[in-house]
């Protein structure tokens, strides 16, 4: 099997309501870690890739997220 099958290389936008929301990458695999967490201020944008890698994503703190499967807010 090819590692690209495993990649669905779908997308989200994460824009931060407020200040200190965090987006945190989970692995893929038998035991789920966190591989990597990001800050965010009130008005910035990250753009962030499932891989091979990253099988989740937590987001802590009020945000919009925008997926192929249309928008959510986060947090209270």
């Amino acid at each position: 099997m090819e590692n690209s099958s495993v990649v669905s290389g779908d997308y989200i936008v994460v824009k931060a309501l407020e200040n200190g929301v965090t987006i945190s990458g989970l692995t893929r695999g038998k035991d789920t870690k966190f591989h990597h967490s990001e800050k965010l201020d009130k008005g910035e944008i990250m753009v962030a890739q499932f891989t091979e890698h990253t099988a989740a994503m937590k987001i802590r703190g009020r945000a919009v997220v925008l997926t192929k499967f249309g928008s959510l807010e986060a947090g209270e």
